[in-house]
């Protein structure tokens, strides 16, 4: 059997608290999360090693006892490893012997826990499932688009071969977690479930907490002489007053334009158009004459 390096999956160190254990976790499970790389069979052994190196560093029982076996392992890779590491003292029941109630877990990561796990917590996994008043809360990652953060979503989940449909309320940003009550681990109390949301760049608008960015192009003639300019946002386009004289870069506020506001759901986030005066790259003989002529009456 092979030891395996959890924090090493996780890519943190070992005195990382669980907080950055969590973030860590959190980050990969989005990056390597079957839906976001379809038929990807490596993509979905990565995810399977992540949630499993989770299994272990989030739970201070399980860390506690795999902190231990990894000192001792590594101690004995420092006498050069002769004779065999003694995993008699760490196993429960030895590889095969044991065979981890993983339940609700295959159905979230699509697959069970490494013979590794199985040797070394086997034991403790049944137990827990066998005595436990309340089960484990879950947690799933979920990919939505910054639209669907602005109007608010719905997502299918499949638990226990039944469908939930789960509302994404507005607002949603990356980290928001939703809590589907029940539908986590099974115990004498079900455990909950968490969907981890994470809210995909959109090419048009710079997201800052509920406040939106945009850039928005115009001519040198609008920007000189004022005009009219078409401004995206999310629900759609609003035509913007250019003063004349405006400068590149000139910020406009559009008020309530932005995201609407999660926990708070009367207060909207702004919208910031950032003003992109496109300067001609070619003129013809009559437009080269004016500006010319323009520049000799700014001299005077």
């Amino acid at each position: 059997m092979d030891y395996k390096d959890y924090y090493k999956v996780l890519g943190v160190d070992r005195q990382a608290d669980e907080k950055e254990i969590k973030r860590a976790y959190r980050k990969l499970a989005v990056q390597y999360h079957p839906d976001k790389n379809p038929g990807d069979k490596r993509a979905e052994e990565r995810f399977k090693e992540i949630n499993e190196a989770y299994e272990v560093l989030g739970d201070p029982s399980k860390r506690a006892k795999y902190d231990q076996l990894g000192a001792s392992y590594e101690a004995w890779q420092r006498t050069g490893g002769r004779g065999g590491f003694d995993w008699s003292q760490w196993t429960s029941g030895g590889p095969g012997g044991i065979h981890v109630e993983v339940g609700d877990l295959d159905d979230l990561f699509g697959g069970g826990f490494s013979d590794f796990f199985q040797a070394i917590f086997g034991g403790t996994q049944e137990q827990r499932a066998g005595r436990s008043l309340r089960g484990r809360d879950l947690e799933q990652p979920v990919s939505i688009s910054l639209q669907e953060a602005f109007a608010g979503t719905t997502r299918q989940i499949r638990r226990d071969g039944r469908t939930l449909e789960v509302k994404i309320p507005p607002g949603t940003r990356s980290g928001t977690r939703i809590r589907v009550s029940g539908q986590g681990e099974a115990g004498r109390q079900p455990g909950d479930l968490f969907l981890l949301v994470d809210v995909q760049s959109d090419p048009r608008f710079r997201r800052e907490g509920d406040d939106l960015h945009t850039d928005v192009e115009v001519d040198l003639f609008t920007a000189v002489l004022g005009g009219e300019a078409r401004v995206e946002t999310p629900a759609g386009g609003v035509v913007l007053t250019v003063p004349a004289g405006s400068q590149p870069g000139q910020t406009f506020r559009l008020k309530a334009r932005g995201m609407p506001g999660l926990q708070r759901r009367s207060i909207t986030g702004d919208l910031y158009a950032h003003l992109k005066v496109v300067v001609p790259t070619s003129l013809t003989a009559e437009e080269r004459e004016l500006f010319e002529k323009l520049a000799s009456l700014r001299r005077r």
